[in-house]
């Protein structure tokens, strides 16, 4: 896998370059996982609601093909792309999205940080009353506030095209996180929305982005 550090760039051109990327490869072209950074932007994923976006105040609204709903990137998150072919990795969707998230917590795990995940739910949270805890919340969530207790610290949502994937998942540093006040963050109302920093965790994106790459090359590479 060539593993690329774009450092911060603009969404659309980005996302236009990955797009092309998978519409051009073939059967032996080599997997890439781009790492970046973006300005603020919310992108609206295929299932997004146009009412999830409650107070955009100037900050652009893209509409993608990835999956899921809305979502919020800027300064301080770790973006990450990978691009690659399902079928020779011999896995599913489903496990792709798996893999993706267990990159995510052995990321945390390195800074102390205990991720769980929220079944039907995508992405990865964190207890937000004792961050490094590996216990489940006690007693069953309410249904009206499935994700009590828990703030989101990472975002997922891809796109497979001829079983090759981009799009991929972001992974809060130290973020200017009001933002994300002005959505619905993946379509649920309420959400807590986190990152590293709010956690006690203080380091930079560079470490973050460095670590964050070799978990997930890890877990993308036969």
């Amino acid at each position: 896998m060539i593993v690329k550090n774009l450092g911060r760039v603009d969404y659309a051109p980005t996302e236009a370059a990955m797009r092309a990327f998978t519409e051009a490869r073939g059967a032996t072209t080599q997997d890439e996982l781009w790492l970046c950074e973006l300005p603020p932007t919310y992108t609206q994923g295929l299932a997004g609601k146009s009412d999830h976006v409650l107070n955009p105040a100037g900050i652009p609204v893209v509409q993608t093909n990835r999956g899921g709903q809305v979502t919020y990137h800027g300064p301080g998150q770790v973006v990450a792309y990978p691009l690659v072919d399902l079928q020779r990795l011999g896995i599913y969707v489903r496990e792709y999205v798996f893999r993706l998230e267990t990159a995510v917590i052995q990321t945390l795990e390195g800074f102390g940080v205990t991720g769980h995940r929220v079944a039907g739910a995508p992405g990865i949270y964190v207890r937000l009353d004792d961050p490094g805890s590996h216990a489940a919340l006690a007693g069953p969530a309410p249904a009206d506030d499935p994700f009590r207790g828990l703030g989101k610290i990472a975002a997922l949502g891809i796109k497979i095209s001829r079983h090759c994937s981009y799009h991929g998942v972001a992974l809060n540093v130290a973020m200017d996180l009001q933002p994300f006040a002005g959505i619905n963050p993946c379509g649920y109302a309420g959400l807590a929305t986190v990152d590293l920093a709010t956690l006690r965790v203080f380091t930079d994106w560079p470490t973050v982005a460095q670590r964050f790459g070799e978990r997930l090359e890890a877990q993308l590479v036969r």
